[in-house]
């Protein structure tokens, strides 16, 4: 393995367990949502009540995705990269 593939390589995994660190950071989910529930509280009356906030929590699809897609380009790159012999 030369220098270049093991930049790429080391490049890759790096990408690889970002995306699956944010994903377990964000709780393990399997579908990735766009809206959460949060509970509130009524500060005139006291009384709680749900209500949909806008937030992106990263789901196993985008993060198995990014992750499936960067072991791709990383395996073409390294094949790319290789040595090739001359024959004599």
């Amino acid at each position: 393995m030369n220098k270049k593939q093991k930049i790429v390589l080391i490049i890759g995994a790096f990408l690889i367990i970002s995306a699956l660190v944010v994903w377990v950071a964000q709780g393990g989910h399997i579908f990735t949502k766009t809206q959460i529930l949060i509970e509130r509280q009524d500060e005139l009356f006291g009384t709680t009540y749900k209500e949909w906030e806008d937030k992106l929590v990263v789901g196993l699809d985008y993060a198995g995705g990014i992750s499936a897609i960067v072991a791709l380009l990383t395996g073409i790159l390294i094949f790319t990269f290789r040595n090739k012999k001359s024959k004599e």
